[in-house]
């Protein structure tokens, strides 16, 4: 028996008073308490929850920070995404592993350490980046690694580490309407109710605001959707689940701007007739937490959230803070919705939309950070508060990264070409630049010239450059793994077509591919388009496709001329692909 995952487990239970709809927040308790989420706490849990035990066993294995079996008493893990394989994490890996005396597999013999890599942990211009029993540290260098791995064998706990390592700044390098003016706390809220409904639409309709985390919907026809729902419940929820590779800018906003946040959920729930609102703050991002909650604490004390919000009776509006587990697909608005509710985040069948039939089956506006902090900016100062270049309206925050002298935030007018932002960020022998994260555009030098977003160059913020010195293949390689790895498992063309694709990506990586190669994933990415659930399967393919479409040369150098024929029919693959999705779904 497990005296501290049980014991974890009772005291967690305790404090959410047993209540089942916090059944994941509990589980990430007792995970960074005690190390795993093993068949003792399970069983505690189902009894106490009144939740079936294959059911938290399932919910275990979707999130990728819960765990079985325990993890060491240091627990780190190293991100993997590209933009910290810039800045060299697999030679910090190499470092940890010898220093550490850990297996190939991450474990020290004791079983004391545990290192594990994950997708991203939203510190790309800041890595090598680490996550070390929940605290965020930077800069994982060569040197950082050794001091590391002495204060590990020293017995030296993670809290008290240098804190320098996990002071996490942020560099905001161009500054617009939204970084650049201080808002006032509650103004943006009395003006939203002195307007009223109809007329704070119908600003946000002026100022032409959209979603920023990539959609680009316009922000006010969700809104009034949502407002216009016969229900007795509506919420507001802040998508914090920012896992897109090569973003950062929402925990920017996060850090330093927490407050304009909060404002815009508030000027949402005054709109919309929201009483209820819930930050989904990814597990990465543990270290922004406790702020967040000291800022919601202060403006409830200021009357600027709780009962009777700035003396107007009835105006009730409560804010709280949910942590997701890992999981990358959590970022699409309904998996969110499904891990609020304490389920595995399984992207829903759309429709019905969240604006409809969202958190609980209730009317719920689902919105990113940047677009909430918009809103309030939009609510104080009216329409004119994102216009440029005269009457041209938007803004929108990019996350630089990569082979650039000033990595970092920039707030750019709508409109601007790639060409201004590669001058402004000090790139130069640029070869490429990834533009939206691995399922986003890939761009060659050549196309600088087009522009930044929505209608044609379209990105949720992630923004990295690539010199001349990278091997785009090894680019491509990277993303195809990430999608292998964060694929949720539910449908099989992705589960098993990312997984194959991933296999073939190695083969041609290791010098042995041919053009078939090539044709096999252009018929996985068919069958994947056509019949994945959600939009990871059907962008799965992007990164190796086009990265062959624009750069040949990185895949000609692996490839063997060989002779080849299609190995299957394509047309009965994609058939035979919606009959299996048809026969899940129906179970």
């Amino acid at each position: 028996m497990s005296t501290a995952s049980r014991a974890a487990a009772g005291q967690k239970l305790a404090e959410y008073n047993n209540n089942p709809v916090n059944v994941l927040q509990i589980m990430r308790q007792i995970q960074l308490q005690a190390g795993c989420v093993d068949a003792d706490a399970i069983e505690m849990l189902s009894d106490g929850l009144g939740i079936p035990r294959a059911q938290l066993l399932a919910l275990v294995q979707f999130y990728s920070f819960l765990h079985l079996e325990p993890r060491g008493k240091y627990d780190l893990y190293l991100s993997d995404s590209i933009t910290d394989r810039m800045l060299g994490s697999l030679e910090t890996a190499e470092v940890l592993t010898r220093e550490l005396g850990l297996s190939p597999e991450g474990h020290s013999e004791d079983g004391e350490i545990s290192l594990s890599t994950t997708s991203c942990t939203g510190l790309c211009e800041r890595g090598p980046a680490m996550i070390a029993n929940g605290h965020a540290i930077q800069r994982v260098d060569t040197k950082r690694a050794k001091e590391i791995a002495k204060l590990i064998t020293s017995g030296i706990p993670v809290e008290d580490w240098p804190v320098v390592w996990k002071a996490i700044d942020d560099v905001i390098v161009k500054k617009g309407p939204l970084l650049g003016k201080t808002l006032t706390p509650g103004a943006a809220i009395e003006r939203a109710m002195r307007l009223g409904p109809h007329l704070t639409i119908a600003e946000l309709e002026v100022s032409g605001l959209r979603g920023c985390g990539g959609a680009g919907f316009p922000t006010h026809l969700k809104w009034e959707t949502c407002r216009s729902i016969d229900a007795d419940q509506r919420f507001v929820v802040c998508n914090a689940d920012e896992g897109e590779p090569g973003t950062f800018k929402d925990r920017a906003l996060l850090n330093q701007y927490a407050e304009v946040l909060l404002e815009g959920m508030t000027v949402c729930a005054v709109t919309i007739g929201a009483k209820t609102g819930y930050i989904y703050l990814r597990h990465e991002y543990e270290f922004l937490r406790a702020q967040l909650l000291q800022h919601i604490e202060a403006r409830r004390e200021a009357g600027l959230l709780g009962r009777n919000i700035l003396g107007h009776h009835g105006t009730d509006f409560e804010i709280y803070v949910y942590m997701g587990a890992g999981s990358y697909v959590c970022g699409e608005e309904s998996a969110l919705l499904e891990s609020l509710e304490g389920k595995r985040g399984i992207p829903r069948i759309r429709p019905p939309f969240p604006v409809t039939r969202g958190l609980w089956g209730k009317p719920t506006i689902v919105n990113n950070v940047e677009t909430l902090c918009y809103a309030a900016g939009i609510l104080e100062h009216g329409a004119a508060f994102v216009m440029h270049k005269g009457n041209e309206p938007g803004w929108k925050l990019l996350s630089v990264s990569g082979d650039c002298a000033k990595p970092g935030i920039y707030e750019i007018p709508l409109g601007t070409p790639i060409s201004e932002v590669l001058a402004e960020c000090g790139a130069s022998d640029v070869q490429a630049i990834q533009v939206g994260g691995p399922g986003g555009e890939l761009i060659s030098e050549e196309e600088s010239g087009r522009l930044l977003p929505f209608d044609d160059v379209n990105t949720g913020g992630s923004f990295i450059v690539f010199d001349s010195t990278r091997d785009m293949f090894d680019v491509a390689s990277n993303f195809t793994h990430f999608f292998a790895h964060e694929s949720c498992g539910f449908c099989t063309p992705c589960r098993a077509g990312t997984k194959l694709m991933a296999q073939m990506t190695d083969k041609i990586l290791d010098g042995h591919g041919a053009r078939l190669d090539i044709d096999q994933i252009h018929t996985l990415n068919r069958v994947m388009t056509q019949a994945s659930h959600c939009g990871l399967g059907q962008k799965a393919a992007v990164p190796i496709l086009t990265t062959f479409e624009k750069f040949p040369e990185s895949f000609h150098q692996r490839m063997e001329d060989v002779d080849y024929k299609p190995a299957f029919d394509v047309d009965a693959a994609i058939e035979r692909s919606r009959e299996i999705v048809s026969e899940e779904r129906s179970s």
